[in-house]
């Protein structure tokens, strides 16, 4: 009985719900490929780095030499362009996956979780007004923050008024023509 009431006194101790952080505001979407992207990554980026040093060991001790310093610069050159492609490759696809987002209501303001190319959490701090719909359907793009193009699956929202307000399909049409035309009197 001890055990227990102390573990009710230890979670209403906490002062926010699981699903709000104090800096970024309430989670509204989490990732469900967030631990997979991950993996694949470190698991790129680890065989890259063994291949790096086991080559020239392998090389060396197998006694696989090449008459031609011009053959085996391309040899050398083939191995590490597939060293380096695969990591690289891996980065460009998966760096807009969006692992967390979180919402602050006061500001109207958004933070997307990304994976940076050393596997660090990044935050990306964006306004409702800075996201953009691409025109055509771009792989591996739902929108784009800012310049930042984001990665995320709307049917992974908890609550799809989220992913409303994100995409801004809550603005009504008549809202979107008299920005259309502000714009362009402003041109």
């Amino acid at each position: 009985q001890v055990t227990s009431f102390q573990g009710i006194a230890l979670r209403s101790l906490s002062s926010s719900s699981p699903h709000e952080h104090p800096e970024h505001g309430r989670l509204v979407y989490k990732g469900n490929l967030a631990k997979a992207v991950l993996g694949v990554k470190f698991f790129s980026y680890s065989t890259s780095i063994f291949n790096l040093f086991m080559m020239p060991y392998i090389m060396l001790k197998t006694g696989i030499g090449f008459d031609s310093l011009l053959l085996e610069a391309a040899f050398y050159g083939v191995i590490g362009f597939f060293t380096f492609v695969t990591p690289v490759t891996l980065h460009v696809l998966t760096k807009g996956y969006v692992v967390r987002l979180y919402y602050k209501d006061e500001a109207d303001t958004y933070t997307a979780i990304t994976y940076n190319v050393i596997l660090a959490e990044k935050a990306t701090i964006f306004h409702q007004k800075d996201v953009k719909i691409p025109d055509i359907t771009k792989m591996f793009t739902t929108f784009y923050a800012k310049t930042k193009s984001m990665l995320v699956n709307p049917s992974l929202f908890p609550n799809i008024q989220d992913y409303n307000h994100l995409m801004g399909y809550d603005k009504s049409l008549y809202f979107k023509l008299e920005e259309e035309k502000e714009a362009e009197e402003k041109k």
